[in-house]
């Protein structure tokens, strides 16, 4: 008998022989279940339990491999993780170190979408009265895109050849995966603190739901609802739909549209303009034609040489009254003259001279004129006026 009794293992030394033994049995394997206690934490790492009806299993996803996914994972989502199962030696526990996750087919995506969906449309962010008209003719276009995708050659070269006049201004993300969504969030608000833009197309080419899932993501709605620079969305092919798009003031079906419509055709505008510059020209052409037609008119018409016709007979007609006034003031003065020569014979033929010629004489007595015997006395001396002259005479009485 062994007084020492069995050798015991540390528990160090138990935790280490359970982690080789799980590690090798279990190296890769794919474990289905619903997320809960997910968490990003600051390092970039992603901690999570998987849980069914029954049990749950902790999960980690290292920062390096969190990059790769193509959507959010969130609580309550229904998901099949791929990795290995390990053990962490300082709680005991053991745990799936993901490689991968990915949703539990289109149905979880979907759902999550319509949550989303519903929630920010009772919000009234997909409101019409929100939508901003673009403006006619942009000068500056800001780009949220990849730098290296499809999206930024077609949307240049549609530009290019629409209308090359309008400068670019590129704000690079990465457009699927982990923290994309936050780049694309970034970009948006970077660009509305640079502030001398028009307008900005924000999306990516095409592919799978959850290639897309970026741009259906809250952060990145919600920068496109407070961005104050009008947005266009231009996320997939045209059967694609995102949350952006409907927070965006203008939904395009590619991002090849998305340059046709922020822009006009250069061609076309110059064809507008031939055409405007034909028809104006043609315009004032017949306009300066009738006015000349107007003007010789007017210079032939009887009407405009009347005035020279009406200043002779007036001419004449101060003429003719000039001899009609001449003729009336001679008879006028004629008809005075009569008139004044029949009042002096009037008044001559009754002043006291004229009657002096008939044989009568006036009597003086000193100032006074006598007409009266009586205001004489013997012996006055009087002065007898006749039309010839005056004698001098004595008054006797008897």
């Amino acid at each position: 008998m062994n007084d020492q009794g069995p050798k015991a293992f540390t528990v160090s030394q138990l935790t280490s022989l359970i982690k080789q033994s799980i590690e090798v049995a279990f190296p890769r394997v794919w474990v289905e279940g619903e997320i809960s206690n997910s968490k990003l934490h600051s390092s970039g790492h992603f901690y999570f339990t998987l849980k069914d009806e029954g049990s749950q299993i902790s999960g980690v996803m290292w920062r390096s491999r969190v990059a790769t996914l193509s959507f959010k994972p969130e609580d309550g989502m229904k998901v099949q993780v791929r990795g290995a199962i390990t053990v962490y030696p300082p709680r005991g526990n053991y745990q799936i170190d993901a490689v991968a996750i990915q949703p539990l087919g289109i149905g979880e995506l979907q759902m999550a979408f319509e949550r989303l969906r519903s929630k920010l449309k009772a919000e009234g962010l997909f409101d019409a009265a929100r939508k901003r008209p673009l403006p006619a003719f942009p000068t500056r276009i800001g780009l949220v895109t990849s730098p290296t995708g499809a999206a930024l050659h077609d949307i240049r070269s549609v530009l290019e050849r629409r209308f090359p006049a309008v400068e670019v201004v590129l704000a690079p993300v990465r457009v699927q995966g982990a923290g994309a969504a936050e780049e694309i969030a970034v970009a948006i608000e970077t660009l509305n603190e640079y502030g001398r833009l028009d307008l900005m197309i924000v999306g990516r080419g095409g592919g799978s739901l959850e290639d897309l899932w970026a741009f259906n993501e809250e952060v990145v709605a919600r920068s496109i609802a407070a961005s104050r620079i009008p947005v266009v969305s231009a996320v997939g092919h045209e059967i694609d739909f995102s949350i952006a798009d409907f927070v965006a003031d203008l939904r395009a079906p590619t991002p090849s549209a998305a340059a046709e419509l922020v822009v006009p055709d250069r061609g076309e505008l110059l064809e507008s303009l031939r055409n405007l510059w034909y028809t104006l020209d043609r315009s004032v052409r017949a306009l300066v034609s009738d006015a000349h037609v107007r003007i010789d008119g007017l210079l032939s018409s009887y009407s405009f040489n009347r005035p020279r016709d009406l200043i002779r007979q007036y001419g004449q007609r101060v003429d003719e009254l000039e001899r009609s006034v001449g003729t009336s003031a001679r008879h006028l003065f004629d008809r005075a003259q009569q008139h004044h020569l029949s009042l002096s014979q009037r008044l001559e033929s009754v002043s006291p001279r004229s009657v002096l010629k008939r044989g009568y004489a006036i009597v003086h007595h000193g100032e006074a004129i006598v007409s009266r015997s009586a205001q004489l006395s013997g012996g006055d001396r009087t002065l007898v006026e006749f039309h010839d002259g005056s004698v001098p005479m004595k008054v006797e009485k008897p």
